[in-house]
């Protein structure tokens, strides 16, 4: 391994014009740890709070952004027996994806899937990580239940869709225009809800009511969402674009035995996120393989480009997945 390599660093906080390109010591593994050469990095959301200042890093994390990646694990930390130099994996990382080289523990990695390119790797990690533990463990989506997804064209709504589908649950998605909503239907969405022109609450309510929400809007969505519900239903909240606060009305959660819950991935312990690798192994993995489930990708850009990929991921024009390249 080289001794430095090209990252992409937040200056201070801010838009994406605070985003610089720069170099930096190439890492070493430690106990449990690989180091991966970066061929793609997924640019997500959360990059984007990271970089205005309202999501810090973990304690010990890199300060760069960039929670997913794909490429060739470079070296190897004491303890880590699963892998192997030179294995092409796709990771989980607690930061340091927009760079050339990463660290990462070595149990947050996964293979990369037969049939599947690095790029198409990039795109999984973060988004199956994030729907699986919230849809399927915290959320307990079931064959056969209404499952409603918000944003149902962006990375996480694409991956909702057709994991919630694979799975033999009904799936509406809520989306912003004609072609997000096309989008939707063509991955799986047995409705999908142009909430610009129609009302969410009236269509599903129309269906009997969702038996699970997951919900990255939060603000005035809350009350909305609520009213959605069937009785019994779930309500998991994963981000909250227009707010993070709104009344509830603790009444209809108790007359109608709803469940309101949510999470966020990255403080989570490598234990825990461990433990949902090895069940996207076991059970996702496959469905990958066999081209039942795949990920969404909308566009490409260059690392130095990096701004430009946050400004178009805030534009919200974008469908699926958007991705940062590093090979040359």
């Amino acid at each position: 391994m080289p001794d430095t390599m090209n990252v992409i660093e937040i200056t201070q906080p801010g838009g994406p014009e605070v985003l610089r390109a720069a170099t930096r010591p190439v890492p070493l593994p430690g106990a449990g740890q690989v180091v991966i050469r970066v061929a793609y990095a997924g640019v997500n959301r959360p990059d984007a709070l990271q970089r205005a200042g309202a999501y810090a890093p973990p304690p010990g994390a890199s300060d760069l952004p960039g929670l997913e990646a794909s490429g060739i694990i470079v070296a190897i930390g004491p303890g880590v027996d699963r892998w192997r130099v030179g294995d092409a994996v796709c990771a989980l990382l607690p930061g340091g994806g927009y760079a050339e080289y990463v660290a990462t523990p070595a149990a947050h990695c996964l293979p990369v899937p037969d049939g599947l390119s690095l790029q198409q790797a990039a795109c999984l990690p973060e988004t199956f990580f994030t729907v699986w533990s919230n849809v399927f463990i915290r959320g307990g989506l079931q064959a056969g239940e209404r499952f409603l997804v918000h944003g149902g064209s962006s990375g996480i709504g694409t991956t909702a869709i057709q994991l919630a589908n694979a799975f033999g649950a009904r799936v509406f998605a809520t989306a912003g225009s004609d072609a997000k909503c096309a989008a939707c239907v063509a991955v799986g969405a047995e409705v999908a809800i142009n909430y610009r022109d129609q009302d969410f609450v009236e269509v599903v309510r129309a269906q009997g009511g969702a038996d699970l929400i997951l919900d990255m809007v939060g603000g005035a969505y809350l009350q909305r969402n609520i009213k959605a519900l069937a009785d019994d239903g779930r309500l998991v909240q994963i981000a909250f674009l227009q707010g993070a606060k709104a009344e509830v009305n603790f009444a209809q959660m108790m007359v109608r035995r709803l469940t309101l819950t949510g999470s966020t991935l990255r403080p989570q312990s490598d234990l825990a996120k461990a433990r949902i690798a090895e069940a996207l192994l076991a059970q996702v993995w496959p469905l990958l393989q066999a081209g039942r489930v795949a990920p969404v990708i909308d566009s490409e850009f260059p690392l130095a480009d990096a701004a430009a990929a946050h400004a178009h991921m805030e534009s919200s024009s974008h469908i699926g997945k958007i991705v940062l390249c590093l090979r040359s």
